[in-house]
């Protein structure tokens, strides 16, 4: 089966403060300091497995006609990165994150979809020589959720395995038979609670709200749980500590991990093999400020290994 590896995901251009603090609700913080980055979760993983991939990986999205879409799509020429089906929207603005980031690199972040809302089922149908060539498809839920389930069932139906970011959480995809077409769903402990209504702080909730997701219909489960690793179920529990790092900016951290670990099922990796690889990049992202400026290459993964879980 070939390795290559299809995303479907939303594109956005980061406006970032990084504070002394996150504020309150109606409060101001002085002090910050201002940076823009390309961003949107889908661009993000597709650049983390871009830069993580020996062979292209092919993005669906679309941007707007305006200066954050022409400065994404340059961006995106200069990455490992398959990009005829990323659409232009004219008369859309492109979708826009506001990121507030902390001394801790803990992060508040507001989207505006702009053109990821337009994205369409008939976009990700155009794409479909694209899936018979892959072996991975990797989305998020930053899109439109019927897009992301036309996604879902394409990559089903052409033979690729299915990894479903549930990012941001949307009990939509409890509904119908849509998670019976994720072979693996990766929520954070977060995520994991609004869709399941299980407690994840601490481990064995954790573990409980992977069964829960995997009774629902996915055939598999990683819940990542920042500093204190992550827990793998399928056919049993496997829990994977956190690499140990001094964490800058935590905006990709999921989006790194998810990249990378699409790249490892692609190259036949156990989930096991492929959830530590992914734990690593993970690591090296958070100690780099923004989204795609901090997402390692496939060298620095590997020069990693040595201080990973």
């Amino acid at each position: 089966m070939a390795a290559g590896i299809v995303v479907l995901g939303s594109i956005n251009t980061d406006l970032v403060i990084r504070g002394p603090r996150l504020p309150a609700p109606g409060e101001t913080v002085l002090g910050g300091q201002f940076y823009r980055a390309q961003g949107g979760k889908g661009a993000n993983q597709a650049v983390a497995a871009a830069r993580a991939a020996r062979t292209p990986v092919t993005l669906i999205g679309a941007v707007g006609d305006d200066p954050f879409g022409q400065e994404t799509l340059a961006q995106f020429a200069r990455e490992n990165l398959d990009c005829r089906f990323v659409k232009t929207v004219p008369g859309q603005p492109s979708g826009v994150a506001l990121i507030l980031v902390d001394e801790s690199g803990e992060n508040l972040i507001s989207v505006a979809s702009g053109a990821n809302a337009h994205l369409t089922p008939a976009d990700v149908e155009a794409a479909a020589t694209v899936f018979a060539g892959a072996s991975v498809f990797l989305t998020c839920l930053e899109l439109p959720l019927d897009t992301v389930r036309a996604g879902l069932a394409l990559a089903k139906r052409s033979g690729l395995g299915t990894v479903l970011n549930p990012a941001p959480a949307n009990s939509g995809i409890l509904q119908g038979e849509m998670l019976s077409l994720v072979d693996l769903i990766t929520p954070n402990e977060g995520e994991a609670a609004a869709l399941t209504g299980i407690d994840t702080s601490q481990r064995t909730g954790a573990v409980a709200a992977a069964r829960k997701l995997q009774a629902l219909g996915c055939a598999g489960a990683i819940v990542t749980l920042g500093a204190n690793g992550c827990v793998l179920v399928a056919d049993e529990v496997t829990w994977i500590p956190a690499c140990r790092v001094e964490a800058v900016d935590a905006t990709a951290a999921g989006d790194a991990f998810n990249g990378a670990l699409a790249v490892a099922l692609a190259e036949g990796r156990s989930l096991g093999e492929g959830a530590r690889w992914a734990s690593r990049a993970a690591a090296i992202a958070v100690t780099r400020p923004g989204a795609q400026p901090s997402l390692p290459s496939r060298e620095e993964i590997e020069a990693f290994e040595g201080h990973g879980p």
